[in-house]
């Protein structure tokens, strides 16, 4: 007997999965309920990993929520589960509760799952799940820029709500310019005119002119820092058409930039290999020892912030510059674009599971609205998703509003399939091959051959 239960828990485990991902979405499921229990899924945790976002989901989130349907007449109950686990752990988490029809009614996912988990029918466009004319009456997407909408979009389907983001640039130091003879106020039009300039700042004993992350140490510093900003400024993006990018003409630009970032001594290869080397870089650069640094604004609002910095830098206001990152030549960027950028963030979907689909999405719209993002910043300033909190919570902040102007609008993010990290561990490969010496032709076919064993000859474009 004991057997024979376990042989029908196994099949039921089994049929529980089935139906968590063949059960048809129902926008209007209990749509009329007046007694309604929703649950919030995140990776945040009260005085533990995002402990700030935990506590805006129970101090401001849920109560204002509630009261808010009790006035419309809605007795709702919202319970907040609670993560603090490592992003893979939560990954797996949350995709065998969709995969066995559980899980949160609204669920935070990193962006770069979303493709993924759409791929294997976790989670669906919130037209099919909520309906398309509730969702498109949102008067919140007019406040998202388009590039940034991109982040909850899959294969031309809408799936979710951004839930913040961020943007990459060119920071350089304005006092180590000056003493080259470089602009203070420099704007590159060309990777050429970002060489140029580190070639005059190799004058100076002591600098570091172009850190540009590369080889397997820095991980996926490599790849968003440097690899894809790069690859977008030669037209391409990393999966297009539904293939990756092997050996392709752009591809082998990037690498060809490496080579002379490298090979001319504008960059510190050792820097590359070493475990922390991304911090050693924000170190250096804190130390007015790097004159240009490809980064993300997490590096102004985190890393040299001159009072909570893990590179504090008292002098970041008066020296730190910032410019655009800009296409290998003029026109030459993805989308015919002059400058070009990489971003990250969040994403918040409605699971197709839920009994409450209607509410659930009321409860993201509410998550999402103006008042509720002022809130999750908690009187901090970071870029947002919403244009008009951004105008307001980034008025004082220069670089963080020229972020939110300037960098969202030219934007790209990452392709979030499940084979992402294969390419992106073999870019970084290439970048270091180019590092220690190897020619941008080899790096490439190396790289393409790599590629090929990762995810199939049929899904690898070739130039």
């Amino acid at each position: 007997m004991r057997r024979t239960t376990i042989v029908l828990l196994s099949v039921a485990g089994v049929l529980a999965g089935c139906l968590g991902q063949d059960r048809q979405a129902d926008p209007g499921r209990n749509a009329d309920a007046k007694d309604v229990t929703l649950t919030i899924t995140a990776n945040a945790v009260a005085g533990g990993k995002n402990a700030r976002g935990a506590d805006w989901i129970t101090n401001w989130v849920i109560p204002r929520f509630t009261e808010a349907q009790r006035a419309k007449g809605v007795t709702a109950t919202v319970r907040f589960e609670q993560n603090g686990a490592g992003d893979e752990d939560y990954k797996t988490k949350v995709a065998l509760d969709f995969k066995t029809g559980g899980g949160g009614d609204v669920v935070e996912l990193d962006g770069i799952w979303l493709g993924e988990f759409a791929q294997a029918g976790h989670v669906r466009p919130l037209a099919e799940v909520v309906g398309a004319d509730v969702v498109d009456a949102w008067d919140g997407w007019r406040q998202i820029p388009a590039a940034v909408r991109g982040l909850g979009e899959f294969g031309g389907g809408r799936y979710g709500v951004p839930m913040g983001t961020d943007g990459r640039v060119l920071f350089y130091n304005k006092e180590l310019f000056a003493r080259a003879g470089l602009p203070t106020d420099w704007q590159p039009r060309s990777w050429d005119d970002v060489l140029d300039a580190a070639a005059k700042l190799k004058a100076l004993p002591g600098v570091t002119p172009l850190q540009l992350n590369a080889g397997t140490a820095m991980g996926e510093a490599t790849t968003m820092q440097g690899v894809l900003p790069a690859l977008a400024g030669t037209g391409a993006l990393v999966h297009d058409d539904g293939k990756w990018q092997g050996a392709t003409p752009g591809v082998r630009e990037v690498l060809s930039l490496y080579r002379r970032v490298y090979a001319d001594g504008l960059g510190d290869p050792v820097v590359q290999q070493e475990a922390k080397g991304r911090d050693r870089s924000f170190a250096l650069f804190a130390e007015h020892r790097i004159g240009i640094l490809p980064e993300s604004d997490y590096f102004w609002r985190s890393v040299v912030e001159p009072r909570n910095g893990v590179a504090k830098m008292a002098d970041r206001d008066a020296v730190v510059g910032w410019a655009l990152i800009p296409a290998r030549v003029p026109g030459a960027g993805v989308g015919g674009q002059d400058f070009v950028s990489m971003s990250g963030g969040g994403v918040r979907v409605v699971n197709p599971n839920s009994r409450y689909p209607r509410q659930a999405w009321e409860l993201v719209e509410f998550m999402n609205s103006a008042e509720a993002v002022k809130a999750a910043l908690a009187g901090g300033a970071q870029v947002t998703q919403r244009s008009d909190v951004n105008d307001e919570v980034l008025a004082g902040d220069p670089m963080l509003r020229f972020v939110a102007e300037r960098v969202l609008p030219i934007t790209r993010y990452r392709p979030g399939l499940a084979d992402y990290p294969k390419v992106s561990a073999a870019l970084q490969q290439a970048t270091a091959d180019v590092v220690s010496g190897r020619s941008p032709e080899e790096a490439a076919r190396s790289y393409h051959e790599a590629l090929v064993r990762a995810v199939g000859e049929g899904n690898v474009a070739w130039g």
